[in-house]
């Protein structure tokens, strides 16, 4: 492997890294400090901490599948997922906005598979409401794989090519 090889794998490895870190630091922060349901004020009623505990999917969607489909589509299928954009990433074919892009939802995507694995729930503690804009309430691996997702989105209309 070459010097420059090793060094953008290095960097993949370590945005990953970093991207699981700063989303487990801060679920083991609010599941330490923060009761349940418990909310407090950080910009007025404008961003709120509330620790909740969700067993499905974004918006808690597949709450109230069985046990086998939960353990299918939201532990395997995810994983299965991750493990694909990591072999993708690792071909060492895609441009550096891409795979920067990537590396930002395999970190998300594993932090919130980690969760569900280890806990049975994944915690979401984060709320934004900002005039009619409103969240539901979503955690850091979230705001991972949505700011990955938006920034391949935009690189491909800002290139206006293939990213």
């Amino acid at each position: 492997m070459n010097k420059l090889k090793f060094l953008r794998y290095s960097l993949f490895l370590i945005l990953i890294t970093i991207n699981i870190g700063c989303d487990q630091i801060s679920k083991s922060m609010v599941r330490e400090r923060l009761d349940y349901h418990e909310q407090i004020q950080l910009a007025g009623d404008h961003v709120l901490l509330t620790k909740v505990e969700n067993t499905g999917a974004f918006l808690s969607l597949g709450d109230d599948f069985s046990p086998l489909a939960k353990t299918l589509l939201l532990n395997l299928l995810p994983a299965i997922a991750m493990l694909g954009l990591l072999f993708w990433l690792f071909q060492g074919r895609m441009r550096l906005g891409m795979a920067l892009g990537i590396c930002c939802i395999i970190g998300g995507g594993i932090g919130n598979i980690f969760d569900r694995v280890a806990y049975g729930s994944v915690t979401d503690f984060l709320y934004i409401h900002v005039g009619l804009f409103r969240t539901g309430i979503f955690n850091f691996a979230d705001v991972s794989i949505t700011f990955g997702a938006l920034f391949i989105i935009a690189l491909g209309i800002w290139k206006g090519r293939k990213v």
